[in-house]
């Protein structure tokens, strides 16, 4: 904590300088402070529910990842009902079923310049390790749902729950205890060493170039534990052995995999991959896969392989 919180109550301006340096509990002391007018926000166009409180909480994680984009330090209480709105009408044009965006394009709406991706808009800023820290203390399950959720393409719930094998019903009710563990931790100032974030993700980002360009050799047998199983996106499950297979036979027609993003935690990693198809074959597969390594003691214990839109 920053000593000019022993001084008298802070300013706003103080807090949020604080906050964008990587201060944890100054965040959420700024949390704190207007969560009252946030919620205000939320009831006037959401009503008396629990859509009121989850929109409160999604902009609280909203407003963590985008601290580093204020460029107003004392407006800091009508920025943060702003995104609050912005969260609220996402909502509403939802149960109306007008399309709009997804959570992971919202997280930058208003920014001018397009959109960054999600995880870059974190690593810009020193809060991102307490992120990840806190993403750790989730279950496996909340954990899983919460990183595709914001920090993949895998935005819809409905994508989510053909990757996980899980109801829809299920994976909103795992995203809403993660948002409320989170938040819980924001409100709490929970303030501990954490892991270097940046440093795991730039080691599997590595390691994933490494393992492509390796299987493209026709060896993708030292990342995995020789027990390790497959599921692959039509639900059929087989063991390590016949993923080489698979890949050569893709790799033989002229399919490449490009690399778009990796998400580490220290069990679960994420890669996100289009899929290249050749000029003479454009829909040998799909254009897109997401691959989801689940860790057994710095191996791959079990593979979850998806395609995005595809059910």
């Amino acid at each position: 904590m920053r000593d000019f919180l022993t001084d008298g109550a802070p300013q706003d301006s103080d807090l949020v300088h604080a906050a964008q340096r990587g201060d944890v509990s100054c965040f959420g002391l700024l949390l704190a402070r207007h969560r009252a007018g946030m919620h205000a926000v939320a009831l006037a166009l959401l009503g008396h529910s629990q859509d009121a409180e989850d929109a409160v909480q999604e902009a609280a994680l909203i407003a963590l990842r985008r601290i580093g984009d204020i460029r107003d330090p004392d407006a800091v209480g009508p920025w943060l009902r702003m995104v609050v709105r912005n969260v609220c009408r996402t909502q509403l044009r939802r149960i109306s079923a007008v399309p709009v965006a997804e959570p992971a394009q919202a997280l930058t709406e208003g920014r001018s310049g397009g959109s960054p991706d999600p995880a870059e808009v974190l690593d810009q800023h020193a809060l991102r390790d307490w992120v990840w820290g806190a993403l750790e203390d989730l279950s496996p399950g909340q954990r899983l749902v919460t990183m595709l959720r914001y920090f993949t393409d895998v935005t819809s719930y409905e994508d989510i729950a053909a990757l996980c094998a899980t109801p829809i019903g299920t994976v909103r009710s795992r995203l809403n205890q993660a948002r409320t563990k989170l938040v819980g931790a924001l409100l709490n100032s929970a303030d501990r060493a954490h892991d270097d974030a940046a440093a795991l993700n730039a080691l599997h980002r590595r390691l994933a170039v490494e393992t492509l360009e390796s299987a493209y050799r026709g060896d993708l047998s030292d990342r995995w534990s020789p027990h390790a199983e497959v599921i692959w996106p039509t639900g059929k499950r087989t063991s390590i052995d016949y993923l080489p297979t698979a890949f050569d036979r893709d790799v033989s027609a002229g399919v490449r995999h490009k690399l778009l993003n990796v998400v580490a935690s220290r069990e679960v990693v994420i890669w996100e991959a289009a899929l290249l198809n050749p000029p003479e074959n454009p829909f040998h597969c799909p254009p897109a896969a997401v691959w989801v390594h689940f860790m057994d003691r710095g191996r791959v214990g079990k593979l979850s392989l998806h395609h995005p839109g595809r059910r």
